[in-house]
């Protein structure tokens, strides 16, 4: 009896399943192809960021070639072009080197537009470093409270970039004549053992510099006078020329016109 019961479940569960193919069979197979087809293109999206990616970074070694090279204008036209087609974090990369090329070759206006800007956008350690490049080219020209303002972002204490951010503020400091200030401020960075040991030797010299009054001018100091030469008078003639004998053999000097 147990096997009719069997049999019979069994012609039920296939009607069930017909009676279900039927009804949502073509859904199935399209799920299925749309499984296959994502799968597919989903790897080939993969191969093609893979060979941007390479292509990438072959024109960033070429471009990094042609700047140690001395070769700027192309190094500069590559990273440029980088940074506007390239891959989203070799274009990062590709503009703040283009920057930084910019600013090697005393185009400084050009460079701290791209800073700017890459600070702006970016707010990765890429965007914070751009930030900074920006600050020492703007310490040159811009008051110290324009300053503030934009290192605003990095200048807290819990910023890896606060230090460089209070040297900036101190050189502008510096700049203006605040020198009590400005030494003040660079004996702090000096002291604090967390700041990097470079930014803490720099301050310390600084600091060292403006505590014993800095590029105050203490007035100009005497040439002093050349040392004397035997057989030369003050004029620089031989002393005793006038009295010196004529040579044995020399005719006397000729007093007026021979006669004839």
């Amino acid at each position: 009896m147990s096997d009719i019961f069997q049999e019979v479940e069994e012609d039920v569960r296939r009607e069930r399943f017909e009676k279900l193919w039927k009804q949502y069979g073509d859904y199935a197979i399209a799920a299925v192809a749309a499984v296959a087809v994502g799968v597919a293109g989903f790897q080939l999206w993969t191969k093609y960021e893979t060979q941007k990616r390479f292509e990438a970074s072959r024109t960033f070694m070429q471009a990094q070639a042609a700047a140690e090279s001395g070769n700027t204008q192309a190094a500069t036209a590559t990273f440029g072009t980088l940074a506007k087609s390239g891959p989203s974090g070799y274009a990062t990369i590709a503009t703040f080197s283009q920057a930084n090329n910019q600013l090697a070759t005393e185009n400084r206006a050009q460079a701290l537009e791209i800073y700017k800007s890459l600070a702006g956008k970016d707010s990765s350690q890429i965007g914070s470093a751009a930030r900074i490049r920006a600050a020492w080219i703007m310490v040159e020209t811009t008051p110290r409270s324009e300053l503030e303002t934009w290192l605003a972002p990095l200048n807290v204490q819990s910023n890896a970039w606060h230090y460089m951010a209070q040297e900036i503020l101190a050189y502008a400091d510096y700049r203006a004549g605040a020198l009590d200030q400005a030494q003040r401020e660079y004996q702090v960075l000096a002291d604090d053992k967390d700041s990097p040991s470079g930014l803490r030797a720099r301050s310390n010299a600084m600091a060292t510099f403006l505590k014993a009054g800095g590029d105050k001018n203490f007035g100009s100091v005497p040439k002093p006078p050349a040392p004397a030469i035997p057989g030369l008078d003050a004029a620089g003639a031989l002393q005793g020329a006038a009295q010196a004998p004529a040579p044995q053999g020399a005719a006397p000097a000729a007093q007026g016109q021979p006669k004839p």
